[in-house]
């Protein structure tokens, strides 16, 4: 690979986190339909547990009968540009308020994304809360 195809790549790995984020900050109002916006026809969401849904309606589901409310802190996003897609990682914490209104933070999560011609074609997503609701004594 020469520097100019690389650096081709490097921007468009930049662009894509953008789109990642976008969509992030979307699933977060929660909006789940400005959300979807930043997907590709066919996308899949693997979510906590191993539930696949085709749309952010379902991850917010999941999270409105889990948490009074929650929001992500993005610490970081890793990026692996290919010919044909980009995975981006964002990778932070979790934070927020369990259904009886006790606070929570430093849950951490890693959300895996694909992107490929500026949507997002495939996400998974991994977080600690499992175990948090399992043993409260894990809660921060």
């Amino acid at each position: 690979m020469d520097v100019k195809s690389h650096t081709v790549s490097l921007a468009n790995g930049a662009d894509d986190v953008e789109i990642v984020r976008a969509y992030l900050d979307a699933s977060m109002v929660p909006d789940p339909e400005r959300a979807a916006t930043f997907m590709a026809p066919g996308c899949t969401i693997t979510f906590t547990g191993g539930r696949v849904f085709d749309h952010p309606r379902g991850p917010a589901s999941v999270n409105a009968a889990r948490y009074r409310w929650v929001k992500k802190r993005m610490e970081r996003f890793d990026v692996a540009p290919s010919d044909d897609r980009t995975v981006v990682y964002s990778i932070g914490f979790l934070y927020g308020e369990w259904p009886d209104g006790t606070p929570f933070d430093g849950n951490r999560y890693v959300d895996r994304f694909e992107v490929s011609g500026g949507r997002i074609t495939k996400m998974d997503v991994w977080n600690d809360s499992a175990e948090w609701i399992l043993d409260p004594a894990l809660r921060r």
